[in-house]
C-alpha cells in the first residue's frame, strides 16, 4: 500500500469542482479533473511545495489543524476525515510499518446467544477484514439456502467478488460491491500492517477486475445502515433493511441484522424459508 495518502488525496480533489470550492473558472479549459494541487494548498492555507510533498508522502509530521483544513477544502465527511488522519499517521512514522499478524477475532458466547435468539431475523457478526465470524440459522438460509453455513473461514469480500451465487443474490450487486470495498478500505487505514488484510487485498486484486477498479477509487465507508434487495432462489424477492451494531467493547466487530418490514411479503417469505427447511429436516430424520 505504497502511498495511500497521496492516492487518497488525489482521488478526493478530483471529485471537487472549482465552483464548489468557491473558485472562479472564467470558462477556462482545465487539464485536470477537480481541483489542482495549487488550489487545494491555497484554500487550506499551506504552501504549494508543502502540499505537493504531502501528496508524495514526504511531508513528515502533519498537524491535525492542517489535515482538518485540507479535509474541509475537499469536503470530506467524518469517516473520510478519520481515514485521512489514519493515513497521515502511517506516513509520519507514528505507526510502525512492520507487518504484523492480527489476533484471532472471537465472538463472545453471549453474542452467539443473541444471534441464536434472533430466530426470525437474519443476523451475523462481521469482524476485521470483513470476516464473517458467526451467523444464525436464518442468515445461513438467506445466503446459502441451507441451515448451516459452509465449512471453513468465511469472508464477506470474497463472497461478494468471487462467488457467483452471492453476485446473483444481490439485485444491486454493484452497490453491494462498492459498500464492501469501502468498508475494507477503512479497515486497511486503521490497520495498515495487517498481513492477512494485505493478502486478502492481493488475492481479490488478482482474481477480480471489479475489485481492482473499485479499490483504486479509494472510497471509505462505515458499515452502518441501508437497504438491500435480494433475489433468493427459493422465496424470490426480499426487501431487507440492515442495521449494524457494535456489541459491547468489541471495537472491530459489528452485529449485522437484516430486517423485514412488519406485515410485508418479505416477512412472510422469511417465515416460510425457515419453516420449509424445518420440514425438510424432519423428513430427513
Amino acid at each position: 500500500m505504497a502511498n495511500d495518502l497521496g492516492e487518497f488525496l488525489r482521488s478526493r480533489r478530483a471529485r471537487v469542482r472549482p465552483s464548489e470550492a468557491g473558485l472562479p473558472t472564467y470558462g477556462e479549459r482545465r487539464r485536470v479533473a477537480g481541483l489542482r494541487r495549487e488550489e487545494v494548498a491555497l484554500l487550506a492555507g499551506v504552501s504549494v511545495p508543502y502540499y505537493v510533498r504531502l501528496e508524495q508522502g514526504r511531508a513528515g509530521n502533519v498537524s491535525a489543524e492542517v489535515l482538518n483544513a485540507i479535509a474541509r477544502v475537499l469536503g470530506l465527511d467524518d469517516t473520510e476525515r478519520a481515514h485521512l488522519h489514519d493515513l497521515a499517521r502511517l506516513m509520519s512514522g507514528k505507526v510502525s510499518g512492520k507487518a504484523v499478524k492480527a489476533p484471532v477475532d472471537r465472538v463472545r458466547p453471549t453474542v452467539r446467544r443473541v444471534l441464536d435468539a434472533m430466530s426470525d431475523i437474519p443476523a451475523f457478526v462481521m469482524g476485521r477484514r470483513t470476516d464473517m465470524l458467526a451467523c444464525n440459522r436464518l442468515a445461513s438460509l438467506l445466503f446459502w439456502n441451507r441451515p448451516t453455513p459452509p465449512d471453513g473461514p468465511l469472508n464477506c469480500a470474497r463472497l461478494v467478488f468471487l462467488e457467483e451465487q452471492t453476485r446473483s443474490l444481490f439485485r444491486d450487486w454493484e452497490h453491494k460491491a462498492r459498500e464492501t470495498v469501502a468498508f475494507l478500505r477503512l479497515d486497511a487505514g486503521r490497520h495498515p500492517n495487517d498481513r492477512a488484510l494485505a493478502a486478502l487485498v492481493g488475492e481479490l486484486s488478482v482474481k477480480s477486475a471489479d475489485f481492482r477498479g473499485l479499490w483504486a477509487e479509494h472510497e471509505v465507508q462505515e458499515r452502518s445502515a441501508g437497504r438491500n434487495i435480494l433475489d433468493h432462489p427459493l422465496v424470490g424477492e426480499l426487501v431487507l433493511d440492515y442495521e449494524s451494531l457494535r456489541p459491547g467493547e468489541q471495537g472491530d466487530q459489528v452485529l449485522v441484522t437484516y430486517l423485514a418490514e412488519p406485515g410485508s411479503r418479505t416477512e412472510e417469505a422469511l417465515r416460510f424459508l425457515a419453516s420449509w427447511h424445518a420440514v425438510e429436516i424432519v423428513r430427513d430424520v
